[in-house]
């Protein structure tokens, strides 16, 4: 595992005031992208209350409430405001799958590790082998695939599963890394959030938005691994910061700005202030290759870039104001 950037070893800035954690990173972020919208997102978030039904999710102990305070269908509108419906529908399945999954893979990850493994080898098996569900998650899982195959080319669908497995891994990661009885260097944590964002499975989706497909140069590209490193990290650590108290409280590990805490035992303020300076660069960096590889790539290659920078715009706009993150607007931070 690699990190895209290294390890800040020194507090460069002061942290100019703010009320609450929220205007600290609206002050300091930047965000070159502006908010938009689907006009599909109603239709995308009936969509998934009826798929949650239909798969036996919504039946699973704490999960409608879950959903009421992650909005999946908002984020997934925020990220592919330009997706056709069946895509949107798609992700915002995706988002909540993810969500319910992610949740209950950390609760059983940090109280129970080794009850983490039957899950975690189920999702593998489906993915990998096309085997048999056992479980709700299996079968919402196998479902989802279904429809990712369904919608995607097989080139497509097979990244799709690369990617997600990727994802699946990256949580068992996590689960040793919050039973470990030292604190993780900032380095080794970005590596693990990294894998535990589930930004990446999303982009063989951004592909299959597009009215056609990406030619093997474009898609192969030498600096598209970099734009999509520099695009899913950029995207899952601003939520970070939103979500840096209510991971506080909880005692979280993977968190990009308690990573800086913890390497400079300073005040929370300070280390969203260094947390938000590594987000910049990484986002002007992007910026930068994007213009770079832009000339060499067809319209449908524009548009999966643009995909990926939908979701560096979208995870900032839904994290502002989602209840998941409701914590972001106390005043009191340490």
């Amino acid at each position: 595992m690699s990190t895209t950037h290294e390890e800040t070893t020194a507090v460069a800035q002061p942290v100019i005031p703010a009320t609450i954690l929220g205007e600290l990173i609206d002050a300091h972020l930047y965000m070159p992208f502006p908010f938009r919208r689907s006009p599909h997102e109603a239709a995308a978030a009936a969509g998934v209350d009826h798929w949650l039904h239909a798969t036996g999710l919504s039946e699973e102990p704490g999960v409608p409430a879950m959903i009421s305070h992650t909005r999946p269908a908002e984020l997934a509108s925020y990220n592919s405001p330009d997706a056709d419906p069946g895509v949107l529908q798609l992700v915002a399945r995706q988002i909540a799958y993810q969500f319910v999954f992610d949740d209950r893979a950390e609760e059983v990850g940090r109280h129970r590790p080794g009850q983490l493994l039957p899950m975690l080898c189920e999702s593998i098996a489906i993915l990998r082998d096309g085997a048999p569900p056992c479980t709700p998650l299996g079968a919402a899982l196998s479902d989802l695939y279904r429809q990712v195959r369904d919608r995607c080319t097989p080139a497509q669908a097979a990244r799709w599963a690369w990617k997600s497995r990727e994802y699946v891994h990256g949580l068992l990661y996590e689960a040793v890394a919050q039973t470990h009885p030292s604190p993780l260097r900032s380095g080794l944590c970005t590596s693990i959030r990294s894998l535990t964002a589930g930004v990446e499975p999303f982009y063989p989706l951004c592909e299959a938005a597009q009215p056609c497909e990406l030619t093997p140069e474009e898609l192969h590209h030498p600096l598209m691994p970099h734009l999509s490193r520099l695009s899913a990290d950029a995207a899952v650590w601003i939520p970070d910061l939103y979500s840096a108290v209510k991971e506080q409280r909880s005692g979280g590990m993977i968190n990009l700005a308690l990573a800086y805490q913890r390497a400079h035992q300073c005040p929370l303020p300070v280390a969203v202030t260094l947390a938000i300076q590594q987000i910049n660069r990484t986002i002007r960096e992007f910026e930068r290759v994007y213009a770079e590889i832009e000339p060499e790539l067809s319209p449908s290659g524009v548009g999966y870039v643009e995909g990926m920078a939908g979701w560096i715009r979208g995870c900032y706009y839904w994290s502002r104001t989602v209840p998941r993150y409701a914590d972001a607007a106390a005043p009191a931070l340490r």
